[in-house]
């Protein structure tokens, strides 16, 4: 049983941190109240801060601030560039603190995880999606993307929270998505090289 249980945390803890990716602040809200108000997730005594009514609140205002910067087109580059440095910062807290109660993952290794995820579909999401569907549409069509993005991340952080076990094809599925992403773009870059 308890193996069972450190493999859904590990598979949540991938989901979490692959929608912070996507919109850092998010999947932090969905922990802090599910944690404050459900049984969902437990935190661990270094992440009960999550649950603070402060912290909550505060993650809602720069939620409202990143869903509106992030649908204005010139500004959503600016606010991506910015995001470099956080959605991957959620990602490791994200992961820490999603397996730090029932795993004995070392808290810097679980960190590195949550991070390198996040990282990986955060730099997919401002270097490959967001440029094509701006060269492509002329930026009316990013509103649409930020919005189906916004859904996307606090979807993934339900369903790791409420299935962890279904995270692991969650993933895998993003993983190929950003492979299949970065193969396209590399073999149209050597398309117009010839």
């Amino acid at each position: 049983m308890e193996v069972i249980t450190a493999a859904q945390s590990i598979f949540g803890a991938f989901g979490l941190s692959s929608s912070a990716g996507l919109n850092a602040y998010l999947p932090l809200m969905a922990v802090g109240f599910a944690s404050r108000y459900t049984n969902l997730i437990n935190l661990g005594e270094n992440f009960n801060w999550l649950q603070n009514p402060w912290v909550l609140g505060i993650l809602v205002v720069l939620s409202v601030v990143e869903f509106f910067a992030d649908k204005i087109p010139a500004v959503n580059h600016a606010n991506d560039l910015v995001q470099t440095v956080v959605r991957p910062a959620a990602g490791a807290i994200l992961f820490a603190a999603s397996t730090q109660v029932v795993t004995d993952i070392n808290p810097i290794a679980a960190g590195a995880l949550g991070l390198l995820t996040s990282g990986t579909i955060h730099t997919a999401k401002a270097t490959v999606l967001r440029p094509a569907v701006t060269a492509t549409t002329a930026g009316v069509a990013n509103p649409v993307v930020s919005v189906l993005e916004d859904v996307i991340s606090i979807g993934v952080a339900v369903l790791a929270l409420v299935m962890p076990a279904l995270m692991i094809v969650v993933v895998l599925f993003l993983i190929y998505l950003i492979g299949r992403m970065i193969y396209r773009r590399m073999n149209r870059n050597v398309a117009y090289s010839r």
